[in-house]
């Protein structure tokens, strides 16, 4: 849950910021940078934490492991030989920070980087001859369930072992699709001995590691950095966290759904950036030259010196792309006729449409609207798109089909912003309080309440939500079942009550440090929030009213599984007044009925129970023969579950005439959509939702 940062004066910015820089940067004219942000990390936290921590041996003993296990987090780096000259300081990194020394992270860095080219070798090597398939050995998947190596030479049997399974997933692929063609007497499958298809999923592996260890290497010390600054974050709780300036700009385009570029969906194919699509409406669309499978081989901003981009990493290409509304960019490229051509495009911004609500026309005994909404997004930019906004508007062009209900779909919905999931509450009731958020030590309640007068839909209303649903889904969800205005229907939340504020830590420094900027943000936990009837959803989530099965409900998931989650607690009910007009009970027994009878909802219980099995079996036989079996054993049991994406019996979506009309122009984009709309009809959760409605009424 976000929240922006005004709750502070400006004077008390300035006391702490003053007091943050003077305890190191003033007194000692300490300008490393690292040490600066460190400093203002630990001094915002200490200073606005919801709980804040005091920086001792407990404290580095918790970030010691936390560090260690992003560092090397499948253990087929480091030996323990590594673990333990990195141990020594377990107990010493609340010092080294106070000392401003830097012995830790740089024997980390030193450490991760050596170990990172030994084992680029050791993979070329290892894929470089045919590998042994008749030894009968066991490769755990599970890091959690492994141990450090103690040598080189135990080291590297685990990742012959890793590489032999690999090796393995992509040759029995292989086997598997020769053998269906023969059954089939399929002659366009041409057949190949073992010892060609063997070394064809041995250059496969070995191309597909060789792209990962480009992206190891690719990793800056920057982004090194990060990581060992977010170790030290999450001791607080899982959410507070620092952004690196790259890393707010892309947070803030996806909260936001906008950004500023060209209007191209691109893609990396053997160290090439090309055209996937272009998007109608965009600066590339209307430049016109760029199209779909052109290859950009360099990047100038407006006149300036083209950089070769040729193998760059795909991120820092885009990111060259990318930029400021108004400005140029000229993108060298190689038309599929190979012929070259510098294109320049003025950059203007363009919408993510994926992150925005949208509506789907249900019938299932009568007319019923169905709005997903994927995020709850806000911009601060003038003409940014806001969800509230837009699920109003959603509302009213469903209400003009005269539907007899409503769902609201925020499975896998992260959350976003506090203030649009106050606002979007409002839209099915007449004013009321929507969630309490309560700040650090005796700072006074805030009870959040929609004061609107209108009420957009008065009507049947179910909401979808799912262990993805976290923090505003959890709000809306949460309130909309404490007021009784409509049925949560699904599976439980993830369980996430906190809020984050961010501080722009640049604004914090004085004008001697200016040459250090950017140094970038911090999102910090100030608040919990609290259901109306005074209950956290923290740890416990929303449970639905209508529970359904889940494939992953014996899986150990949500905010309790994180590091260092705060804890569940309740305070006093606020004042407010159910409605009376769903018979929960009726609704309830109804849709248990039908649940026991659905024989996909039958598949999806027997798929958790397989589920689970697979989750605690991790180990797999590397011996040619019991790998296929297994293999063999997991398609059968796979089969099953293709009729869970089946077309239902007297259940039909459709897009809105006037989004059909929208999309009309641009053919990629109408295609996504239909395909869209006919995963919807397939959706049994959705589908069971709509009976929901249908019993409501």
């Amino acid at each position: 849950m976000l929240k922006r940062f005004s709750l502070l004066s400006k004077r008390t910015l300035l006391i702490s910021t003053v007091l943050i820089l003077t305890s190191f940067g003033l007194a000692r004219y300490v300008f490393d940078k690292n040490d600066v942000i460190l400093e203002m990390l630990l001094g915002n936290l200490n200073q606005f934490h919801y709980s804040p921590l005091k920086v001792d041996d407990a404290f580095s003993e918790k970030a010691f492991d936390i560090y260690l296990r992003r560092l090397d987090y499948s253990k087929k780096f480091l030996l323990q030989s590594d673990v333990d000259a990195l141990s020594k300081y377990r107990k010493e990194i609340d010092n080294q920070l106070l000392e401003q020394k830097h012995d830790f992270y740089n024997l980390s860095l030193q450490l991760i980087a050596k170990r990172i080219a030994e084992k680029e070798d050791w993979s070329k090597d290892i894929l470089s001859k045919p590998l042994n398939y008749t030894i009968d050995e066991e490769y755990e998947t599970d890091w959690k369930k492994t141990k450090w190596s103690q040598s080189e030479a135990e080291l590297k049997n685990e990742w012959q072992k890793m590489l032999k399974y690999q090796v393995l997933a992509s040759l029995d692929e292989s086997l598997n699709k020769q053998e269906t063609a023969l059954e089939k007497k399929d002659t366009t499958v041409i057949q190949l001995s073992f010892d060609t298809l063997e070394a064809q999923a041995r250059r496969k592996i070995l191309k597909g590691n060789a792209d990962y260890f480009k992206r190891l290497k690719r990793i800056s010390t920057k982004d090194r950095f990060s990581d060992y600054a977010n170790a030290l974050t999450s001791v607080f709780d899982p959410h507070t966290e620092y952004f690196a300036p790259k890393e707010k700009k892309k947070f803030d385009q996806n909260m936001s759904g906008q950004f500023e570029g060209i209007g191209a969906r691109l893609m990396q194919k053997d160290g090439v950036l090309r055209v996937s699509e272009i998007i109608v409406g965009s600066p590339s669309y209307k430049q016109g030259e760029l199209k779909a499978g052109d290859d950009i081989i360099k990047v100038a901003q407006g006149a300036g010196e083209p950089v070769d981009i040729t193998d760059m990493d795909m991120e820092e290409a885009i990111e060259l792309i990318k930029g400021k509304k108004g400005t140029e960019v000229r993108l060298t490229v190689r038309k599929s006729d190979n012929s070259i051509k510098v294109i320049p495009i003025i950059r203007d911004v363009i919408e993510i449409e994926e992150t925005y609500a949208k509506s789907v026309l249900l019938e299932n005994k009568s007319k019923i609207g169905y709005i997903y909404l994927p995020t709850f997004y806000s911009g601060s930019a003038y003409g940014a798109r806001r969800c509230a906004k837009d699920m109003r508007s959603e509302i009213e062009k469903l209400k003009k089909q005269n539907i007899s209900g409503l769902i609201v779909d925020i499975r896998d919905n992260g959350g976003g912003y506090l203030q649009e999931v106050v606002e979007m509450a409002g839209l099915f009731f007449d004013r009321g309080p929507v969630v309490q958020v309560k700040g650090k030590n005796n700072t006074p309640l805030n009870i959040m309440e929609d004061r609107a007068p209108d009420v957009v839909w008065s009507g049947p209303l179910t909401i979808l939500i799912n262990g993805n649903s976290a923090s505003a889904s959890e709000i809306l969800a949460a309130a909309m079942q404490d007021y009784k205005r409509g049925v949560i229907i699904g599976t439980p939340s993830f369980g996430k009550g906190t809020v984050q504020s961010f501080f722009d830590m640049d604004q914090m420094l004085l004008p001697q440090f200016d040459t250090i900027k950017p140094v970038g943000s911090v999102k910090i936990t100030q608040q919990k929030y609290y259901r109306i009837n005074g209950g956290a959803t923290q740890i416990k989530g929303v449970t639905p009213d209508v529970l359904l099965p889940d494939p992953y409900e014996f899986l150990d998931r949500g905010e309790k599984e994180l590091d260092n989650p705060m804890p569940w607690d309740e305070i006093t009910k606020a004042n407010y007044k159910e409605f009376n007009t769903i018979n929960y009970a009726n609704v309830v027994k109804k849709s248990s009925i039908r649940v026991e009878r659905n024989s996909q909802f039958a598949l999806i219980k027997e798929q958790a129970n397989e589920v689970k099995a697979k989750r605690d079996d991790t180990r797999y036989n590397l011996k040619l023969d019991k790998f296929r079996a297994e293999q063999k054993q997991y398609r059968d049991q796979n089969k099953k579950y293709e009729d869970l994406r089946v077309e239902i019996k007297g259940f039909k979506a459709d897009l809105l005439e006037e989004d059909k009309l929208k999309h009309a122009n641009d053919t990629a984009k109408a295609g996504r959509e239909t395909r869209w709309v006919k995963n919807i009809a397939k959706d049994i959760y959705i589908f069971e939702a709509t009976n929901v409605i249908n019993d409501m009424k």
